[in-house]
Protein backbone atom coordinates (compact mmCIF):
# COMPACT_ATOMS: atom_id res chain seq x y z
CA UNK A 1 0.00 0.00 0.00
CA UNK A 2 2.88 2.29 0.78
CA UNK A 3 4.39 2.00 -2.05
CA UNK A 4 0.95 2.50 -4.05
CA UNK A 5 0.89 5.45 -2.56
CA UNK A 6 4.25 7.11 -3.51
CA UNK A 7 3.79 6.18 -6.78
CA UNK A 8 0.53 7.91 -7.18
CA UNK A 9 2.18 10.84 -5.53
CA UNK A 10 5.42 10.92 -8.08
CA UNK A 11 2.75 10.90 -10.67
CA UNK A 12 0.81 13.46 -9.31
CA UNK A 13 3.89 15.40 -9.21
CA UNK A 14 4.99 14.59 -12.81
CA UNK A 15 1.68 16.28 -14.38
CA UNK A 16 1.87 18.97 -12.06
CA UNK A 17 5.63 19.63 -13.68
CA UNK A 18 4.60 18.60 -17.13
CA UNK A 19 1.62 21.30 -16.52
CA UNK A 20 4.16 23.98 -15.27
CA UNK A 21 6.57 23.58 -18.59
CA UNK A 22 3.48 24.00 -20.77
CA UNK A 23 3.19 27.77 -18.85
CA UNK A 24 6.57 28.13 -18.91
CA UNK A 25 6.71 30.12 -22.42
CA UNK A 26 4.62 32.88 -21.14
CA UNK A 27 6.19 34.09 -18.30
CA UNK A 28 8.92 35.94 -19.74
CA UNK A 29 10.35 39.36 -19.30
CA UNK A 30 9.30 42.22 -21.34
CA UNK A 31 11.17 42.89 -24.56
CA UNK A 32 11.62 45.70 -27.13
CA UNK A 33 10.09 45.70 -30.55
CA UNK A 34 7.77 42.70 -31.36
CA UNK A 35 8.12 39.24 -29.74
CA UNK A 36 8.57 37.72 -33.07
CA UNK A 37 9.70 39.46 -35.92
CA UNK A 38 7.75 38.20 -39.28
CA UNK A 39 9.16 37.75 -43.19
CA UNK A 40 6.60 40.65 -44.29
CA UNK A 41 8.89 42.24 -41.35
CA UNK A 42 11.86 41.84 -42.46
CA UNK A 43 10.46 42.52 -45.99
CA UNK A 44 9.76 45.87 -45.13
CA UNK A 45 12.78 46.87 -43.33
CA UNK A 46 15.53 45.88 -45.71
CA UNK A 47 13.52 47.57 -48.73
CA UNK A 48 16.26 49.61 -50.77
CA UNK A 49 15.99 52.94 -49.90
CA UNK A 50 13.96 56.23 -51.70
CA UNK A 51 15.46 58.76 -53.55
CA UNK A 52 13.86 61.40 -51.15
CA UNK A 53 11.91 60.29 -47.64
CA UNK A 54 8.33 61.62 -48.13
CA UNK A 55 6.27 63.43 -45.92
CA UNK A 56 3.22 61.73 -44.95
CA UNK A 57 0.41 62.34 -42.53
CA UNK A 58 -2.21 59.65 -41.01
CA UNK A 59 -5.44 60.86 -39.23
CA UNK A 60 -7.00 57.47 -38.68
CA UNK A 61 -7.17 53.73 -39.51
CA UNK A 62 -9.07 51.80 -37.22
CA UNK A 63 -11.04 49.22 -36.90
CA UNK A 64 -14.44 49.25 -39.34
CA UNK A 65 -15.78 45.68 -38.17
CA UNK A 66 -17.65 46.63 -35.52
CA UNK A 67 -17.10 42.69 -34.17
CA UNK A 68 -16.49 41.78 -30.63
CA UNK A 69 -15.07 38.83 -29.58
CA UNK A 70 -17.55 35.95 -29.32
CA UNK A 71 -18.55 35.24 -25.33
CA UNK A 72 -17.57 32.46 -23.62
CA UNK A 73 -19.57 32.29 -20.24
CA UNK A 74 -20.30 35.86 -19.67
CA UNK A 75 -21.13 38.83 -22.00
CA UNK A 76 -17.70 40.13 -23.40
CA UNK A 77 -17.92 43.57 -24.54
CA UNK A 78 -14.06 43.49 -26.16
CA UNK A 79 -13.45 43.90 -29.87
CA UNK A 80 -12.31 41.34 -32.02
CA UNK A 81 -9.41 43.54 -33.46
CA UNK A 82 -7.02 45.94 -31.70
CA UNK A 83 -8.27 49.46 -31.91
CA UNK A 84 -4.12 50.62 -32.10
CA UNK A 85 -4.22 50.07 -35.69
CA UNK A 86 -3.48 54.20 -36.16
CA UNK A 87 -0.04 53.43 -34.23
CA UNK A 88 0.88 50.45 -35.93
CA UNK A 89 0.27 52.13 -39.12
CA UNK A 90 2.84 55.13 -38.39
CA UNK A 91 5.57 52.62 -37.14
CA UNK A 92 5.39 50.37 -40.27
CA UNK A 93 5.73 53.81 -42.21
CA UNK A 94 8.43 54.75 -40.34
CA UNK A 95 10.07 51.84 -40.70
CA UNK A 96 10.45 51.01 -43.68
CA UNK A 97 12.21 54.17 -44.34
CA UNK A 98 10.92 55.54 -47.24
CA UNK A 99 8.09 58.16 -45.56
CA UNK A 100 8.40 60.60 -42.96
CA UNK A 101 5.32 60.43 -40.63
CA UNK A 102 3.80 63.31 -39.25
CA UNK A 103 1.61 63.68 -36.65
CA UNK A 104 -1.99 64.54 -36.92
CA UNK A 105 -3.92 61.96 -34.67
CA UNK A 106 -3.36 64.48 -32.08
CA UNK A 107 -3.12 67.90 -34.15
CA UNK A 108 -5.11 69.21 -31.46
CA UNK A 109 -2.60 68.68 -28.23
CA UNK A 110 -0.01 69.95 -30.49
CA UNK A 111 -1.28 72.75 -31.67
CA UNK A 112 -2.12 73.37 -27.80
CA UNK A 113 1.07 73.25 -26.27
CA UNK A 114 2.16 75.30 -29.14
CA UNK A 115 -0.10 77.96 -28.75
CA UNK A 116 1.11 77.97 -24.40
CA UNK A 117 4.86 78.30 -25.44
CA UNK A 118 3.61 81.73 -27.63
CA UNK A 119 1.33 82.36 -25.01
CA UNK A 120 3.91 82.24 -22.20
CA UNK A 121 6.71 84.41 -23.73
CA UNK A 122 4.17 87.07 -24.72
CA UNK A 123 3.22 86.96 -20.88
CA UNK A 124 6.63 87.78 -19.43
CA UNK A 125 8.77 90.98 -20.61
CA UNK A 126 11.70 88.72 -21.42
CA UNK A 127 12.98 88.98 -24.35
CA UNK A 128 15.87 86.02 -23.99
CA UNK A 129 12.47 83.92 -23.72
CA UNK A 130 10.51 86.00 -26.24
CA UNK A 131 13.98 84.63 -28.52
CA UNK A 132 14.18 81.48 -27.39
CA UNK A 133 10.60 80.16 -27.82
CA UNK A 134 10.63 82.01 -31.45
CA UNK A 135 13.67 79.98 -31.95
CA UNK A 136 12.18 77.02 -30.75
CA UNK A 137 8.94 77.01 -32.81
CA UNK A 138 9.59 75.99 -35.95
CA UNK A 139 7.02 75.76 -39.30
CA UNK A 140 5.20 72.57 -38.67
CA UNK A 141 5.97 69.85 -41.45
CA UNK A 142 3.23 69.04 -43.88
CA UNK A 143 2.34 66.49 -45.59
CA UNK A 144 1.94 65.63 -49.13
CA UNK A 145 0.27 62.46 -49.42
CA UNK A 146 -2.48 61.24 -46.35
CA UNK A 147 -2.64 57.44 -45.88
CA UNK A 148 -6.04 56.02 -44.71
CA UNK A 149 -8.54 53.17 -44.56
CA UNK A 150 -8.79 50.50 -42.11
CA UNK A 151 -9.38 47.16 -40.55
CA UNK A 152 -12.09 46.46 -42.84
CA UNK A 153 -13.12 42.33 -42.13
CA UNK A 154 -13.24 39.84 -39.50
CA UNK A 155 -14.07 36.71 -40.47
CA UNK A 156 -14.28 33.86 -37.49
CA UNK A 157 -14.05 30.32 -37.88
CA UNK A 158 -13.53 30.02 -41.59
CA UNK A 159 -12.76 26.76 -41.34
CA UNK A 160 -12.70 24.22 -38.73
CA UNK A 161 -12.30 20.88 -38.03
CA UNK A 162 -10.46 18.60 -35.82
CA UNK A 163 -9.53 14.36 -35.44
CA UNK A 164 -10.01 12.58 -31.83
CA UNK A 165 -9.26 8.67 -31.33
CA UNK A 166 -10.23 6.82 -27.97
CA UNK A 167 -9.47 3.31 -27.57
CA UNK A 168 -10.46 1.45 -23.89
CA UNK A 169 -10.15 4.75 -22.23
CA UNK A 170 -7.18 6.12 -23.67
CA UNK A 171 -6.76 8.19 -26.66
CA UNK A 172 -6.32 11.92 -28.11
CA UNK A 173 -7.99 14.56 -30.12
CA UNK A 174 -6.84 17.54 -31.74
CA UNK A 175 -8.67 20.74 -33.23
CA UNK A 176 -7.93 23.74 -35.48
CA UNK A 177 -9.93 26.97 -36.31
CA UNK A 178 -8.90 29.30 -39.30
CA UNK A 179 -10.16 33.15 -38.93
CA UNK A 180 -8.73 35.83 -41.45
CA UNK A 181 -8.28 39.85 -40.55
CA UNK A 182 -8.21 42.21 -44.29
CA UNK A 183 -7.06 45.62 -44.24
CA UNK A 184 -7.29 48.36 -46.37
CA UNK A 185 -4.67 51.13 -47.34
CA UNK A 186 -4.92 53.81 -49.57
CA UNK A 187 -3.15 57.02 -50.59
CA UNK A 188 -4.44 60.55 -51.46
CA UNK A 189 -2.73 63.34 -53.10
CA UNK A 190 -3.19 66.67 -50.74
CA UNK A 191 -2.32 68.58 -54.04
CA UNK A 192 -5.64 67.47 -55.30
CA UNK A 193 -7.23 65.15 -53.14
CA UNK A 194 -7.09 62.32 -55.92
CA UNK A 195 -6.79 59.09 -54.89
CA UNK A 196 -3.59 57.74 -55.84
CA UNK A 197 -3.54 53.88 -55.08
CA UNK A 198 -5.75 51.45 -53.08
CA UNK A 199 -3.93 48.20 -51.85
CA UNK A 200 -5.28 45.42 -49.78
CA UNK A 201 -4.18 42.94 -47.55
CA UNK A 202 -5.15 39.75 -45.83
CA UNK A 203 -3.68 38.09 -43.16
CA UNK A 204 -5.20 33.98 -41.79
CA UNK A 205 -5.31 33.61 -37.89
CA UNK A 206 -4.78 30.35 -37.11
CA UNK A 207 -5.77 28.09 -33.81
CA UNK A 208 -5.07 24.96 -32.53
CA UNK A 209 -5.42 22.44 -29.71
CA UNK A 210 -4.38 19.02 -28.67
CA UNK A 211 -4.80 17.02 -25.56
CA UNK A 212 -4.81 13.62 -24.45
CA UNK A 213 -6.25 11.73 -21.60
CA UNK A 214 -6.18 8.43 -19.85
CA UNK A 215 -9.71 6.91 -18.38
CA UNK A 216 -9.35 3.34 -17.13
CA UNK A 217 -9.96 0.91 -14.15
CA UNK A 218 -7.10 -0.63 -13.16
CA UNK A 219 -8.55 -2.60 -10.31
CA UNK A 220 -11.48 -3.30 -8.58
CA UNK A 221 -12.62 0.29 -7.22
CA UNK A 222 -9.24 1.54 -8.69
CA UNK A 223 -9.80 4.31 -11.36
CA UNK A 224 -6.98 5.83 -13.04
CA UNK A 225 -7.80 9.39 -15.00
CA UNK A 226 -5.02 11.46 -16.25
CA UNK A 227 -5.28 14.46 -19.23
CA UNK A 228 -2.46 16.68 -20.83
CA UNK A 229 -3.65 19.86 -23.52
CA UNK A 230 -2.32 22.40 -25.21
CA UNK A 231 -3.69 25.28 -27.03
CA UNK A 232 -1.84 27.61 -29.23
CA UNK A 233 -3.78 31.11 -30.09
CA UNK A 234 -2.01 33.16 -33.09
CA UNK A 235 -2.38 36.88 -31.50
CA UNK A 236 -4.99 39.03 -33.33
CA UNK A 237 -2.80 42.41 -33.07
CA UNK A 238 0.50 40.59 -34.60
CA UNK A 239 -1.61 39.06 -37.39
CA UNK A 240 -2.81 43.17 -37.83
CA UNK A 241 0.16 44.63 -37.58
CA UNK A 242 1.89 42.04 -40.35
CA UNK A 243 -1.01 42.43 -42.39
CA UNK A 244 -0.73 46.38 -41.79
CA UNK A 245 3.52 46.06 -42.86
CA UNK A 246 2.44 44.09 -46.18
CA UNK A 247 -0.41 47.19 -47.43
CA UNK A 248 2.67 49.46 -46.67
CA UNK A 249 5.32 47.10 -48.58
CA UNK A 250 2.56 46.71 -51.47
CA UNK A 251 1.96 50.74 -51.37
CA UNK A 252 5.89 51.35 -51.44
CA UNK A 253 5.70 48.83 -54.89
CA UNK A 254 3.00 49.60 -56.42
CA UNK A 255 3.88 53.70 -56.14
CA UNK A 256 7.26 52.87 -57.31
CA UNK A 257 5.18 51.31 -60.77
CA UNK A 258 3.78 53.97 -60.83
CA UNK A 259 5.95 56.43 -60.37
CA UNK A 260 4.61 58.18 -57.00
CA UNK A 261 7.82 58.01 -55.68
CA UNK A 262 11.06 56.80 -56.83
CA UNK A 263 14.14 54.40 -55.40
CA UNK A 264 17.65 55.89 -54.40
CA UNK A 265 18.47 52.56 -56.70
CA UNK A 266 16.42 51.67 -59.62
CA UNK A 267 18.47 48.43 -60.67
CA UNK A 268 17.97 47.11 -56.85
CA UNK A 269 14.62 47.61 -56.67
CA UNK A 270 13.71 46.17 -59.90
CA UNK A 271 14.30 42.80 -57.90
CA UNK A 272 11.86 43.75 -55.38
CA UNK A 273 9.35 44.63 -58.50
CA UNK A 274 9.78 41.18 -59.87
CA UNK A 275 9.08 39.52 -56.91
CA UNK A 276 6.05 41.22 -55.84
CA UNK A 277 4.61 40.18 -59.64
CA UNK A 278 5.37 36.45 -59.15
CA UNK A 279 3.66 36.78 -55.83
CA UNK A 280 0.70 38.52 -57.62
CA UNK A 281 0.26 35.87 -59.86
CA UNK A 282 0.77 33.07 -57.87
CA UNK A 283 -2.44 34.57 -55.41
CA UNK A 284 -4.28 34.85 -58.79
CA UNK A 285 -3.55 31.69 -59.85
CA UNK A 286 -4.48 29.93 -56.00
CA UNK A 287 -7.64 32.26 -56.46
CA UNK A 288 -8.50 30.59 -59.78
CA UNK A 289 -8.01 27.26 -58.44
CA UNK A 290 -10.10 27.50 -55.41
CA UNK A 291 -12.64 28.49 -57.63
CA UNK A 292 -12.62 25.71 -59.99
CA UNK A 293 -12.66 23.25 -57.41
CA UNK A 294 -15.93 25.40 -55.85
CA UNK A 295 -17.57 25.99 -59.08
CA UNK A 296 -16.07 23.14 -61.36
CA UNK A 297 -14.69 22.85 -64.25
CA UNK A 298 -18.10 24.56 -65.89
Amino acid sequence: MRKKVILAVAFGFCLFGCASQMYGPFYRQATSGPEYITSVHWDLLNLPGPERPIPVAVYRFRDQTGQYKPPTTASNFSTAVTQGATSILIKALEDSGWFIPVERENLSDLLQERKLILQTSQQYEDEALKESSLKMLQPLVYAGVIFTGGIIGYDSNIVTGGLGLRYFGAGGSGQYRVDRVSVYLRAISVKNGAILKTVQATKVILSQQIGGGIFRFVRLNRLLEAEVGVACNEPVEMAVQEAIEKAVYDMIVEGVKMGLWKPKDPEAFKAIVDRYEQERKAALKRFMEKEKEFWGEG
